[in-house]
């Protein structure tokens, strides 16, 4: 951004009726917007009703402080993203022109924002993926209650794997350069483990503090308080499930450091994401447990529209001790198509009867080549929703036990398998994969899965 190009009619007066992009008497030139002096004399914002004037006024002070007319339509442009992201307004319009009235700068300009609030309640029926598993999700909403961004929202949601999830929630966003957001919800959440054979209930509230030390560095502060039900999933669960049945109270404080670069959620083709998220449950209930997990991942544009991707993920669980509880319910699995494809969910680690039991350490990674479709059918349009999907996925898991060396086990009987397959965009929430594979190193105890797979969520490694 910076440069501009014009056209300018060689001779003559330019008329209405011609067409200079396919004339030989057109020429063009450079105009570098850097270079042309201005500044914001007025910004004016239409179609404010319940929103309160103080809670635009920070968002859109910044205009005030350009310096040329480059910098004025960044700072607009940001402005409109801001605006757009209080969760008040819908189709932001921007309009620029030169200062009028006695009080008017020789470079000044005066900025209009065109805003439409939101509907004071919000309500739709839509569907969610996630996990393998597909959702109907019934939501209502009341946005910019108050005037300053406050809104209250409700969700249901019932998968095709007989989990269902109801919260009620309540976000406050304040403004300034950090973008901090307090929440609140409370929450009931139902979930089964056929693989694990035991299913779950939870009853609880989160508190969250989200905000950035840098503009691309977030930051969450929550409390998560919840009363978890733990029990057998059918008649032919296995013991030490039967044993684990029961219920537990967990209060956990959870800090989540996270860094997006990416270019795109879905299908990246330049930049990184960094999560790092630990967990200390004991702060009051009976589980009290320390984790720490991370995940990486970085792409890297090749020739044509080929990405190497690559990606890990690890965590380490340790427990405060014997008179605390550690139970299934926090304890890592690995194996899917999400996580370790060419394993069945939760197919690599310890079991009991063919149920999974978890581990307290476990590590993972995944090298990718993602590749237009051969051909390129559909180029430009629905054939870009595809990838070509070439890769290696690799990963270990275990329990602390002893004196052994941890390390040691870590670099032992390591997983690894690869495949090749093809995945596709869902807009911009998730995408599917379906891809044939190849268990090339695993345990007899591990559950391998050759052949092929299907994958449907938004975060794979």
């Amino acid at each position: 951004m910076g440069i501009v190009h014009a056209k300018e009619k060689k001779h003559g007066l330019a008329s209405p009726n011609i067409n200079y992009d396919d004339c030989d008497s057109v020429e063009s030139r450079e105009i570098n917007l850097e270079g042309v002096r201005a500044r914001v004399d007025r910004i004016h914002i239409n179609g404010l009703a319940r929103t309160k004037d103080d809670y635009v006024k920070g968002v859109v002070q910044d205009l005030f402080d350009a310096n040329d007319f480059q910098d004025v339509l960044l700072k607009a442009h940001t402005v409109r993203n801001k605006l757009n992201s209080m969760g008040c307004f819908q189709n932001i319009g921007v309009f620029i022109d030169t200062s009028k009235g006695p009080k008017a700068t020789p470079d000044g300009l005066e900025i209009t924002f065109y805003v439409r609030e939101l509907k004071r309640v919000v309500g739709g029926i839509n569907t969610q993926v996630g996990d393998n598993e597909g959702s109907l999700v019934i939501g209502l909403r009341a946005p910019n209650m108050f005037g300053r961004g406050e809104r209250i929202q409700t969700e249901f949601s019932y998968g095709s794997k007989n989990t269902n999830n109801f919260n009620l929630s309540f976000v406050k966003p304040f403004t300034g350069r950090h973008n901090p957001v307090f929440s609140t919800s409370v929450y009931q959440a139902n979930s089964e483990w056929p693989s694990s054979g035991y299913k779950q209930v939870d009853l609880g509230f989160i508190l969250d503090y989200g905000i950035n030390s840098w503009p691309l560095i977030r930051h969450n502060f929550q409390w998560d308080v919840a009363v978890r039900d733990l029990s057998v999933l059918t008649k032919g669960s296995s013991f030490a499930i039967r044993e684990e049945s029961g219920s537990s109270l967990k209060s956990a404080l959870r800090h989540i450091f996270s860094i997006d670069v990416r270019d795109d959620n879905i299908f990246p083709s330049c930049g990184s994401l960094f999560k790092f998220t630990t967990e200390a449950a004991g702060a009051g209930g009976d589980v009290g447990f320390v984790k720490n997990d991370v995940f990486l991942q970085t792409n890297l544009s090749l020739i044509g529209d080929c990405v190497l991707q690559t990606s890990a993920n690890a965590g380490i669980l340790n427990s405060l001790g014997n008179d605390w509880k550690l139970g299934l319910m926090d304890m890592y699995y690995l194996g899917g198509p999400l996580s370790l494809r060419g394993f069945r969910m939760r197919g690599v680690g310890p079991h009991s009867e063919g149920d999974a039991l978890g581990s307290t350490w476990f590590w993972a990674s995944g090298l990718h080549l993602f590749t237009p479709l051969p051909f390129r059918p559909g180029k430009g349009g629905f054939g870009e929703l595809f990838r070509t999907h070439l890769f290696v996925n690799a990963g270990n898991i275990g329990n602390f036990e002893g004196d052994e060396d941890f390390m040691e086990k870590v670099k032992t009987n390591i997983r690894v398998a690869y495949g090749i397959g093809v995945a596709m965009r869902l807009g911009q929430m998730a995408r599917i994969e379906i891809n044939y594979c190849f268990p090339h190193s695993f345990q007899e105890t591990d559950l391998s899965q050759p052949g092929v797979q299907f994958g449907i969520g938004v975060h794979f490694l």
